[in-house]
């Protein structure tokens, strides 16, 4: 089993910067796939940004390309979410998930953007983004 605690939401003005954290424990830790998710308020939720944990390639739906950046510690066993240029639209519950399967294939973007590939979810950490 893994557990995930996110943590470094808060309540930001637009244009501001937050840098949200996750941080994986139990048993070894060697996932496929991280990923971040948002739902905002009568929303679904929505892909942001994925990061294949041994080739470290990156993925972010459109909407915060340019501005958020997915990135790991592989020794801390954590994924972090730098968000920068914040708008008031990036208002959402984060969570961060892992998707635990072993394999040798690069990941596609339709692939990271799955929930259903992800088995580990966070509890939510929230962002609010005032105008």
């Amino acid at each position: 089993q893994v557990q995930l605690a996110e943590s470094g939401g808060g309540l930001v003005l637009a244009g501001g910067s937050l840098r949200l954290s996750c941080a994986a424990s139990g048993r070894t830790f060697s996932p496929y796939v991280m990923g971040w998710f948002r739902q905002a308020p009568w929303k679904e939720r929505e892909f942001v940004a994925a990061i294949s944990w041994s080739f470290g390639i990156t993925y972010y739906t459109d909407a915060v390309k340019g501005r958020f950046t997915i990135s790991r510690d592989n020794a801390k066993n954590t994924v972090y979410l730098q968000m920068n240029s914040l708008k008031p639209e990036d208002t959402a519950v984060y969570y961060c998930a892992a998707d635990p399967r072993r394999s040798n294939v690069i990941p596609s973007l339709r692939y990271c953007s799955d929930d259903k590939k992800y088995d580990f979810w966070g509890q939510g950490t929230q962002v609010t983004v005032s105008s």
